[in-house]
């Protein structure tokens, strides 16, 4: 459930202090643990500066919690104000009550006009829109679990109602994870992987393992992360087709992040490598609304800089992006948010970047945690914040 909203810097320090207390560690112990010095921590616990994203994972596990925990997401008042956290309940319920159906439950729609409203639910969820999908998501999970109990026989009708369930348990996955909602994603990704394997289709099953190394990433599990990646990278074989290969790509981004997070900047390199090769040979697609391509290594290449605090180099590959106009909106958004971070960090005008994340996708941009920790970084570096930035803070709940 929601817990602490507040996400500025000295209240991250405060619960790591609270945590190392609790398990009573000195600061010297806990930087033993989590190999960070004892006066960088103090530093953080003081508030006098943010842990990057391979510090705060490396202390959270060292503390036993999730780097979530730490960071107090999701932001409740925020989620409150939109409605959200009242929808996000029926879905929960939709999917607890999967198997058996409600016995006054209409017939379902047929797999075509199914397929048609999962298409639109997937691209509301490219746009972020969480309002609108948490609306229609517990209706259509009911009904989508109603067809795959008519299609018991074999064949492609089957296939086509469980590759419908593993779409739907995968878009709720990543609005309750978005969203902070981790118990509610873990669930909705352990229904994708029971349909998934029975779609006919293998790249959902890989897609299911991509989507969940971020929760085990979350959770402070990156090498976990990473090895969900290989397995998921040995058991889709490359059957040449495109989709198959920016399937393949994605994973092999995700695991260049983790990676990275980890602070292996080898293979962070040898999986950026890997993914560039395939890319060049797909170019730019959109299949599985992942958006696989040159772009989208050179978008990675931003965050993994960033994430092993090598700021000017994420920088110098941001300046390199011209985005479509067409591209989808929620890589437009994580494009800038981490454009923003490597402004902030070397002292450069970062604003613009993040009101361009603001206008790419409103809801991601609010609610994304590397948000947070920017404008926080940019409130500590202003004597007096103008009232762009103060705007800005207190709309994202800063």
């Amino acid at each position: 459930m929601p817990g602490n909203t507040d996400l500025s810097t000295e209240s991250i320090g405060a619960r790591i202090r609270e945590f190392r207390l609790i398990r009573d560690y000195s600061l010297s112990e806990l930087g033993r643990r989590a190999h960070v010095s004892a006066s960088q921590l103090s530093r953080i616990e003081n508030g006098e500066r943010y842990p990057s994203e391979p510090i705060l994972a490396t202390v959270a596990r060292a503390l036993g919690v999730g780097v979530s925990v730490l960071r107090g997401q999701p932001y409740i008042q925020a989620l409150q104000k939109d409605r959200l956290d009242a929808l996000l309940t029926p879905i929960s319920t939709s999917f607890d009550d999967w198997d058996i159906p409600p016995d006054d439950a209409p017939p379902s729609r047929s797999l075509d006009v199914l397929e048609a409203e999962a298409a639109r639910v997937v691209q509301l969820r490219v746009k972020a829109e969480f309002l609108e999908i948490a609306e229609h998501l517990p209706g259509l999970i009911s009904e989508v679990a109603i067809t795959t109990q008519m299609y018991t026989a074999p064949g492609h009708r089957r296939e086509r109602a469980h590759d419908l369930q593993a779409e739907i348990s995968r878009t709720a996955a990543i609005v309750a994870y978005r969203l902070g909602y981790m118990d509610l994603a873990r669930l909705a990704l352990a229904r994708m992987a029971v349909a998934a394997p029975q779609s006919g289709d293998p790249r959902q099953v890989a897609i299911e393992r991509y989507e969940r190394a971020q929760m085990a990433a979350d959770n402070s599990r990156l090498d976990r992360g990473v090895s969900l990646m290989r397995h998921a990278l040995r058991d889709l074989d490359d059957d040449g087709s495109r989709a198959t290969r920016a399937v393949r790509g994605t994973l092999q981004l995700r695991a260049a992040v983790l990676s990275a997070r980890n602070s292996d900047d080898d293979a962070a390199d040898d999986w950026l490598g890997e993914a560039t090769e395939l890319a060049d040979q797909t170019g730019e697609t959109r299949d599985y609304a992942l958006a696989f391509g040159p772009l989208n290594v050179r978008l990675h290449q931003i965050a993994a800089a960033g994430d092993r605090d090598e700021h000017a180099e994420a920088l110098d590959h941001a300046l390199q992006v011209r985005l479509p106009e067409d591209y989808p909106p929620t890589r437009a958004a994580h494009y800038w948010i981490d454009r923003a971070r490597a402004e902030a960090w070397t002292a450069r005008p970062a604003l613009d970047s993040l009101y361009s994340a603001r206008d790419a996708s409103p809801q991601l941009t609010r609610y994304h945690h590397s948000v947070h920790e920017t404008v926080a970084t940019l409130l500590r570096g202003s004597q007096r914040a103008d009232e762009r930035l103060r705007e800005f803070a207190e709309w994202c709940g800063v």
